[in-house]
């Protein structure tokens, strides 16, 4: 009876903390496939997650967000924050958006996970109009 119920905890929580989608992610350059930056996520005191550039692998262009139309114009990319508002929706976070720094275009967001990689999809209207990357889990 102790390994059925050692069991049943242990597959109650691997199921829990798959789902989970803080920690440090490694984006990938859509025009090289090269990894191009480390972004943290993380769960603010509002119950929404957020993410923040920590590291830059390619340097950019501009080090600032020159297109950003928010408050983010101007800022430095190096600890800005590209991911505001995700809420948890069963085993999938949307509701909040993402930003391209390069770009300083501001879409819609979904993210899954699925094990060490995060499906991250930014649209415009509607989830059938979009882009989306995987970002690999730093380890």
């Amino acid at each position: 009876m102790k390994k059925i119920i050692f069991a049943f905890v242990a597959l109650f929580f691997a199921t829990f903390s798959y789902a989970q989608i803080e920690g440090k992610w490694k984006t990938i350059d859509d025009a090289t496939g090269q990894p191009k930056s480390i972004v943290e996520i993380f769960k603010k005191s509002d119950g929404k997650y957020y993410g923040k550039v920590v590291q830059l692998l390619i340097k950019p262009a501009n080090a600032n967000c020159v297109d950003c139309k928010d408050d983010r114009k101007n800022k430095p990319i190096l600890g800005m924050e590209v991911i505001r508002g995700m809420q948890k929706d069963g085993a999938t976070f949307t509701g909040g958006t993402i930003t391209d720094p390069k770009t300083g275009k501001t879409y819609k967001c979904n993210i899954e996970r699925e094990g060490d990689k995060l499906n991250v999809r930014g649209y415009v209207g509607f989830s059938l109009i979009g882009r989306s990357q995987t970002w690999h889990k730093v380890k």
